[in-house]
């Protein structure tokens, strides 16, 4: 089974950018995108064979999750049940028959670590509810977790300590999540593998330079990690300032 993340940095932007040649070559059984930016309708998007999952934030523009899935769920669920995390249509998850696949955009800390209070909040409320999730049936988390775990994730770890997406707070939490009984499918396939990353800022050249950051992860539960056949990063891909993550598993 293939599943497919991408951050598409606005989906609207990104269907002028290629976004459907991308999501028909793939070809994913789930195809999960975070930063819609964008409510259903706003845009047409016909996805044939593939049924369509929307949660959109509050405010116009902003956050947004989706999910396009060859595959009918047996449950549908949005956010994680707990109202201060419910308004920015951060997370979707999908009830299969023997897996529960989970689609995350993070809350960014922001310039300044302005908001890491309440991204520790969210941290501990979301790492509770996937390990609920778990107890019930192997979880398959995907999306931009919006953190680089260690110095090897990222092109310039001595200068972003303390910086969002890169602060010991922000790092600890992953490594909370991951010694919950989850294992980072590309990290356990390929534990050295240096200068591949998911995200490029947009100034400075970043990404012709490939000064990156590896921050859009597959995390699955332990007791799946043997099935996974493949973790691939598709750094070539254009359209966004991330690139797709890929998940070859065998469920």
């Amino acid at each position: 089974m293939k599943f497919v993340s991408w951050n598409v940095n606005g989906l609207r932007a990104c269907l002028e950018k290629g976004f459907m040649d991308v999501f028909n070559n793939l070809n994913a059984d789930f195809f999960c995108v975070q930063e819609t930016k964008m409510i259903q309708g706003q845009a047409e998007i016909v996805l044939n064979g593939y049924e369509q999952y929307w949660n959109s934030a509050d405010k116009k523009g902003y956050s947004g999750t989706a999910i396009f899935a060859k595959h009918k769920p047996i449950g549908v669920f949005y956010d994680i049940g707990i109202e201060e995390h419910s308004h920015e249509g951060r997370v979707i998850t999908l009830e299969m028959d023997g897996f529960y696949l989970v689609n995350c955009y993070t809350p960014n800390s922001k310039e300044g670590l302005t908001r890491i209070d309440y991204r520790m909040k969210w941290e501990d409320d979301f790492r509770n509810y996937l390990i609920k999730l778990k107890e019930k049936k192997p979880v398959v988390l995907c999306g931009d977790l919006n953190v680089a775990h260690n110095e090897i994730d990222l092109k310039n770890p001595k200068t972003n300590r303390k910086n969002a997406g890169f602060s010991d707070q922000e790092r600890g939490k992953i490594s909370e999540l991951l010694s919950s009984g989850f294992t980072d499918t590309f990290r356990y396939l390929y534990p050295e593998k240096s200068g591949i990353y998911t995200w490029w800022s947009y100034r400075f050249n970043a990404r012709k330079n490939n000064s990156g950051w590896r921050i859009d992860y597959f995390v699955v539960s332990d007791e799946i990690k043997d099935l996974i056949k493949d973790s691939i990063i598709h750094d070539s891909i254009l359209g966004s300032d991330h690139c797709p993550v890929e998940l070859d598993i065998n469920l």
